[in-house]
């Protein structure tokens, strides 16, 4: 009698154990395959995590975040469960106004409000994990906007995120923001030093009044078309444009170096229809026209003659104007801006001018997305400190740029202790494992 008590006694500790080991179904695991980033070895509430270039769109179809929707949920999930994190950071593109076929009515013949709404409909198990964030108040969520989500309203990311903070400048596309407690630390999207796709409130007022939308806008949409696609070949050539040589000037060159940068971009995403064919549906930012590839495009009549453009006349002569109006603190000459505007290094150049070299700058630790190209790299500030540039990468499916994707930045201020750092780490979620990419420090 004993025995079989005995048996029943250890029958039921193994039972118990076996269940207690499970998580319940709402709650993720904690456990983590490779390490966890979100533990400072103490029992502070005080990183903050960064992410950008999420990308979510209104149809799965053609949004570049797709595959890895679930996994990003996950993430999101483990986020709000660290007991060390104070702050999550979206550092912009979070929602895709640009990446819509170029053939597709981006609004459908409503309005934003509809479209913000269609982005979280279809992507709800993420906005249910922010929002899960954002209700239960333990972390902070800030959002800064980006490019391809320059125009969205405060009000319409209130509308599907209610009580998000947003860190937004007076002119409408732009922000940046230093999380409380850390001076020295600026976070924002990156895309106002970058001539393709900073605001533009100059350019084609006559066509498009109050509009902001610059030129790579009009890229991206041609980009979406060629993926959606499928691919295709090439349904047209380019027409020929070659310096001016009868009366050439600084303004005709940079026109020159503009289509120089189209021509590749058309070279590398092909669409199957002739460049004069009117494909590009607008109706947004004050657009209401249907435009061509040709419409964009610099064009010469005669070889080596004058240099001229449809859309976005005389933007290249505005470039300084345009640079005052997006808040540059150290003006960007228009030729370096146009001509690296897809090269992805050109972010870390622009973190070091206008911050690192910048007598009148207290920034050491500058955090970027835009670029895709997840990185951290350091050097020394105008005082001889060595000062940190951090890219947060991207979370979308497929990146042309960086080797990885499913990217995120932790930050972890220092503490009062003289002998405390603050730690900037970059890791990459891919395939659900957690793996440490790069990692620096410093003390301010």
């Amino acid at each position: 009698m004993k025995t079989l008590l005995t048996l029943a006694i250890l029958l039921l500790i193994s039972l118990l154990t076996v269940l207690s080991s499970c998580s319940k179904p709402d709650e993720p695991s904690t456990e983590y395959a490779g390490l966890n980033p979100f533990s400072n070895g103490g029992s502070e509430r005080n990183m903050i995590v960064v992410i950008s270039d999420i990308h979510l769109g209104p149809d799965l179809s053609y949004s570049e975040l797709n595959a890895n929707l679930g996994a990003f949920e996950r993430w999101l999930r483990r986020v709000k469960t660290a007991p060390d994190i104070k702050e999550l950071v979206i550092a912009g593109d979070m929602l895709d106004e640009w990446f819509i076929p170029a053939t597709m009515d981006t609004y459908q013949g409503k309005d934003q409000a509809d479209f913000v709404k269609r982005i979280a409909a279809t992507n709800k198990a993420v906005f249910d994990a922010i929002n899960s964030i954002i209700q239960e108040g333990k972390i902070r969520v800030t959002y800064i906007p980006g490019n391809h989500d320059m125009t969205i309203t405060a009000a319409n990311v209130e509308s599907i995120l209610p009580g998000i903070n947003q860190a937004r400048e007076a002119e409408l596309g732009l922000g940046r923001y230093t999380p409380a407690g850390c001076p020295t630390i600026v976070i924002e999207h990156g895309h106002r030093y970058n001539f393709f796709s900073a605001p533009d409130p100059l350019s084609n007022q006559d066509i498009a009044p109050g509009s902001i939308l610059p030129p790579g806008y009009f890229f991206s949409r041609i980009v979406a078309q060629h993926i959606y696609q499928n691919h295709p070949l090439a349904g047209d050539t380019m027409k020929i444009v070659t310096q001016n040589t009868v009366s050439g000037n600084d303004s005709q060159y940079l026109l020159y170096i503009y289509w120089k940068v189209w021509q590749w971009g058309i070279n590398y995403v092909p669409l199957a229809s002739r460049h004069d064919a009117k494909i590009i549906i607008t109706n947004i930012n004050g657009y209401s026209g249907t435009y061509s590839i040709n419409d964009i495009l610099p064009f010469q009549t005669t070889p080596g003659g004058f240099i001229d453009v449809k859309l976005y006349k005389g933007m290249q002569d505005k470039w300084i104007q345009r640079q005052i109006l997006n808040h540059v603190a150290v003006a960007i000459p228009a030729a370096q801006s146009i001509g690296n505007s897809a090269k992805s290094i050109e972010s870390y150049n622009q973190a070091k001018m206008q911050y690192f070299l910048n007598p009148d700058s207290d920034k050491r630790i500058v955090i970027f997305g835009h670029s895709h190209d997840a990185a951290i790299l350091s050097c020394n500030n105008h005082d001889g400190l060595k000062s940190i540039y951090a890219n947060t990468g991207t979370w979308i499916d497929q990146n042309d740029v960086g080797p990885t994707v499913m990217n995120f930045i932790v930050v972890t201020p220092q503490n009062s202790d003289i002998s405390s750092l603050t730690y900037v780490k970059l890791y990459n979620f891919e395939n659900e494992v957690v793996t440490e990419m790069a990692a620096d420090s410093l003390r301010y």
